[in-house]
Order: C-alpha cells, then structure tokens, then sequence
C-alpha cells in the first residue's frame, strides 16, 4: 500500500480537476427549467453537458458557477476511490459489520459492502473508512484533485473531524467542480487506477436498459444557514454518448425532504430536453 501511495504521489502531484470551460459561446441558458424548481418550492440550479459538442444547457448560471456548497454524500465518489486505491477499501464487495447502531434510514442498519453502502448512501460505512484513512492521507489526495480548492486554487484542508468534515461546511465545491469530476471520472481521468475508478462508475449506475444508462451520486445536507440542501451528480448515456449533469438544490427548510424531490427535478428536465427514448 505505502508503494502504491509513493507512486501516485510522484506521478500525480500535479494533478488537479480542472473546471468545466464554459462560456458565452457554449452556453445556452433555460429559464424555462425554473418551473421544476418552484414545483417543489425550491431554488438551485442544472447543467448539462453535451460530451460530443461541449454545448452547456444551464439553469442558474450565475449559482452553477460561482456558489459553493458542502458537497455532502457526493464526497462519497471520491471517497470510494481513495479508499480502494489505499488499500482501505480491499475491493468494492468489502462488508463493513452494522455497529447495531439503529438509525432512522432502515437501509443502513445492515452489514453492507461497499456497492450497497454507495447506492444507500450509507453515511457509517463511509466514515469508516474516511477514519482509517486518517488525515494526512486524505489531505494528500485532496491537495492532488483541488478537491474543494475552488477558483482561486487554495487546498482545502482538513481541521473538523476527519469523519464529517464533507459534511460540516467546512468543505464546499461548486456545481461546476462536481461536474467536472463526475465527467473525468466517467473517462477514467482521474489519479486513480482505472479498476478502481470503474469500480465506481458501476456503483453509481442505477438504471441501465436498451434506450439508456443512467448513473448518479445524491447528496443531502444542511447548509451554514441551516437550509436543507441536495444533490445529484453523474451522466446519462444514450447511443454511447454520455452527457454530464449535476442538479443544486436548496429549500429554506431544514426539514425538507430532498429524495423525491431531485429525482423528480432531474427526470423531468431530462425528459423534457429529449432523454428516456433512445433518440439522443
């Protein structure tokens, strides 16, 4: 593990995601979008990205661009990764025992392997192995991707608890930057060896049938403001062609609940901007 570490260190320090380019030039901004939103009484914002032209199709540009969030269980994408490449995830069927701790989503109160914690979002299961991780060794992989560095290019990093600092505020990303992973993770772009980042690509595929492959990572959270806060990032595949999304959405109350709201948001823009049929 120490030599796998030592080898990514020299040939990767250089590494870092880099931000989606958009500009006036390759973006088309549609308010006609918002109406998802104030359906389920929300604000946020949408991208989605065109792989084969690089054309953007933007909701909110302003807050896709330049407001940064805590990236809450969206961090386990990179979380994952750098668990397998350290060895601390020994392969994506490793079970993590339930603690017999009962907490309020059933799901979690399981033994699970990693697939299922991911698909779950099983929070334990991935403080586990941010714990064995430890600090310096997260801080290194942070430093490596800019994870969380923002436009200014300054390394986050980590002076809350090791096992929620994505979750605590301390750590913030943009839209942007959460696109801008999901798409170098989907072409293996990523410092981490191509089995591993496959491995999480089939963790993140959640429908996959004749017209489509569908794969994303959810995120809820409480903003500073203590605002209920979601996420869904990844791509939809149609034809062998991948287009990239990341979905932002924020609600004034704490207590909102995030989960059939953003899948409702993210199925009914894609649907509406041609997706689900096979034609795209």
């Amino acid at each position: 593990m120490k030599l796998k570490f030592k080898l990514l260190h020299a040939g990767f320090l250089l590494f870092f995601i880099s931000f989606i380019a958009c500009s006036p030039n390759n973006v088309t901004k549609d308010d006609s979008l918002k109406k998802y939103f104030d359906e389920q009484q929300l604000t946020g914002c949408f991208a989605l990205m065109d792989n084969g032209t690089g054309m953007f199709t933007i909701y909110n540009l302003p807050r896709y661009r330049d407001s940064a969030y805590l990236p809450a269980s969206t961090f386990k994408i990179v979380n994952a990764l750098i668990g397998l490449q350290t060895g601390i995830i020994s392969s994506d069927s490793m079970v993590i025992e339930w603690d017999g701790v009962q907490r309020p989503i059933e799901a979690w109160n399981h033994n699970l392997n990693m697939v299922q914690a991911f698909r779950v979002s099983a929070v334990p299961y991935f403080q586990e192995v941010a714990r064995k991780i430890g600090s310096d060794t997260m801080n290194f992989w942070l430093d490596t991707l800019r994870y969380g560095a923002g436009k200014k290019n300054i390394p986050f990093k980590i002076t809350t608890r090791i096992d929620s600092f994505w979750l605590d505020n301390s750590l913030k990303i943009t839209p942007d930057e959460n696109l801008g992973l999901v798409k170098k993770l989907y072409f293996n772009e990523l410092p981490f060896f191509k089995i591993y980042q496959e491995k999480v690509k089939n963790a993140m595929l959640m429908e996959d049938n004749a017209n489509y492959k569908l794969a994303y990572k959810t995120g809820t959270g409480l903003t500073e403001k203590n605002h209920a806060l979601g996420w869904t990032v990844g791509w939809i595949e149609e034809n062998k062609h991948p287009y990239f999304f990341v979905l932002n959405l924020e609600s004034d109350r704490a207590e909102y609940d995030m989960a059939d709201a953003r899948m409702k948001i993210l199925k009914g823009i894609l649907k509406q901007v041609g997706f689900f049929e096979g034609k795209m």
